[in-house]
């Protein structure tokens, strides 16, 4: 019962004084809030960045060729990746499930008066299921086409829309490089990355791509699906075995070509943006150390104005610990309903910052639980001294105190 009462008269006593209560508590809300929204700000881009990644395939491995020193000046892409190369995995590697040559290069893309220069991408049909490209419509190049080296082409929908409008591409001819492409799909939008559009491509037959387009007898890449994401470590080791044997390299040399694994790269996204949430959420949590010097400075300002009370209840049996107790459940009470004040706030201003265009925010629990434990961790740490002081307090000076 003694306990509820200490809890009312440390109501009554905020109550008392409301703007110096809200000034003292200003702190508090605002770090918590500014914890909060920074925290959703921080989960949402990594939501986002796992996103985009997994969009591009989960279960993927990318090899690519190493950049050497060309006399000692400036680098350069070995050329040493072929189709050959790719074949070979495909024959050899029996966890694959499929394999995508690739050739690149940006091209001037035409079509009547309008022209957008763009990535063209020389690929087989594996890699739209490969890379989670889906085909909205129209269709994909087929392997005949990819045989006998067809000039078509699967456009991006930022490709589409710079090139053609509204108007339907199916049929017409556009100009890559100045030479004819018939259109025969359209795919679905991936969204734009920002670093990367992948909307923003013409894909077409690796073949016509290396013969015709960027006269290159060397994959820029090669992308292998793995038939699981648990499979992608021991399909690496093998990919690397086979492709070392092709290329003739000695026991201690380094591979002339490297290897990226998609969850490393996941991994390495992750890490990242984890680093980015705590820099932000650190940031923050100044705040929330301002206003709990706010919240000591207030009570150690209660504790002078109310020295003579002190004494009074100390005179008829108060107890040190009693005295403590009242004054530091006051402090308590002040970052809790800060702290709770915060909350709202803050998962208030992380949903207006989601509207805004490029923030993404995701308000985590966690974050929560964390903002209001360090509140209240910052209630204890200042205002156990004036609680402290308060209980020290001798009582015949705090009777004769005016």
């Amino acid at each position: 019962m003694l306990f509820w009462t200490t809890i009312k008269v440390a109501l009554a006593s905020l109550f008392s004084n409301k703007l110096r209560s809200i000034l003292a508590m200003l702190g508090i809300i605002i770090g918590v809030a500014a914890v909060i929204s920074m925290l959703a700000l921080g989960a949402g881009a990594r939501r986002d960045v796992l996103k985009r990644i997994a969009s591009m395939g989960t279960d993927l491995l990318i090899i690519r060729p190493r950049w050497r020193n060309n006399q000692g000046v400036r680098l350069e892409q070995r050329q040493n990746l072929t189709v050959a190369d790719a074949q070979a995995l495909v024959e050899e590697l029996p966890s694959i499930r499929q394999v995508a040559p690739v050739s690149q290069r940006q091209a001037q893309i035409k079509y009547l008066n309008q022209n957008v220069r763009s990535n063209v991408i020389g690929t087989t049909v594996t890699y739209f299921p490969i890379r989670n490209y889906e085909i909205e419509h129209g269709r994909s190049f087929t392997e005949g086409e990819v045989e006998r080296e067809a000039r078509v082409a699967v456009l991006g929908p930022s490709t589409v829309e710079t090139l053609f409008g509204e108007e339907l591409p199916f049929g017409k001819t556009i100009k890559v490089n100045g030479i004819n492409f018939e259109v025969v799909g359209v795919l679905k939008s991936k969204g734009d990355r920002g670093w990367y559009n992948p909307d923003a491509v013409v894909f077409v037959p690796y073949s016509v791509a290396m013969k015709r387009l960027f006269g290159r007898s060397w994959l820029n890449e090669i992308d292998i699906q793995a038939e699981s994401a648990d499979a992608l470590g021991r399909v690496q080791a093998e990919a690397s075995t086979v492709l070392r044997r092709r290329h003739r390299l000695q026991s201690g040399h380094e591979n002339d070509f490297w290897v990226r694994n998609q969850a490393d790269i996941i991994e390495q996204r992750t890490d990242t943006t984890r680093t980015f949430t705590i820099l932000l959420g650190g940031i923050a949590g100044v705040s929330l150390l301002v206003g709990g010097i706010g919240i000591m400075n207030i009570m150690l300002v209660t504790v002078t104005e109310r020295t003579r009370e002190i004494g009074v209840r100390k005179a008829i049996g108060a107890r040190d610990r009693d005295i403590l107790r009242q004054f530091f459940i006051e402090a308590l009470l002040m970052s809790g309903l800060g702290g709770a004040i915060g909350v709202g706030l803050g998962v208030g201003l992380a949903a207006l910052l989601g509207t805004i265009e490029g923030f993404s925010t995701t308000v985590e629990l966690r974050s929560v639980i964390l903002a209001l434990s360090f509140a209240s961790a910052v209630g204890v740490f200042f205002g156990y001294y004036p609680a402290r002081r308060a209980a020290k307090l001798d009582p015949i000076d705090a009777l004769r105190y005016e």
